[in-house]
């Protein structure tokens, strides 16, 4: 995938995966203490804003200039302030130590990638920061509901701890859930969700 996907997947006057947030992060948002949130691709920004709704000072980043022209739109029509970063997460290198909060959800990237991204979180974070991540595993390719068609762009609960240390797992499950996020994340899902915290 390049950003030529995403732009014309977010290229519509609509959102392609709504403007309301994860219920993963819906349900845990007041986990994250106040302070700086850093959105990994983000896409059209509803995560994001959302946040930035609670008060938080958040970052976007996304290397879709749609997806990300899109989250300014949202956030100017719902009135709040957001950051937006054009940028790969294949050599993007936020400060580190001063978020209290990274998002990932649906943040599905090839395994180096991946790899990269997840070993970068620990670092970004301050201390007491959390992350709260929601992704597809491999038992979502069958149903055909949303997600990356290739099973190594899945995540697993076991994989996330070895690639996430060395946080602490406050909340660790795969499960199967409905998802109704816009035209693209819609029925039966199988999913892993993670909360996990710095110390």
């Amino acid at each position: 995938m390049d950003p030529t996907f995403w732009d014309e997947r977010y290229s519509g006057e609509t959102y392609a995966y709504g403007t309301e947030p994860n219920e993963l992060l819906r349900n845990e948002a007041s986990r994250i203490p106040k302070g700086r949130v850093l959105c990994l691709a983000e896409g059209e920004g509803r995560n994001a804003v959302f946040l930035a709704g609670l008060g938080y000072d958040v970052t976007a980043v996304d290397f879709s200039k749609a997806g990300l022209a899109k989250a300014e739109r949202l956030a100017k029509e719902r009135g709040v302030a957001l950051t937006t970063v054009h940028a790969d997460l294949a050599t993007y290198a936020p400060p580190e130590g001063t978020f209290s909060g990274v998002i990932a959800i649906f943040a599905h990237l090839p395994p180096a990638v991946r790899k990269r991204v997840h070993a970068l979180i620990p670092r970004v974070l301050a201390p007491g920061g959390v992350l709260v991540l929601e992704a597809y595993t491999p038992a979502q390719i069958p149903l055909g509901t949303g997600g990356p068609k290739d099973p190594a762009m899945t995540m697993t609960l076991d994989g996330l701890r070895e690639e996430l240390a060395p946080l602490t797992i406050v909340i660790g499950r795969e499960l199967e859930r409905d998802i109704q996020e816009g035209a693209f994340h819609s029925g039966p899902s199988a999913t892993v969700q993670v909360v996990a915290k710095r110390t």
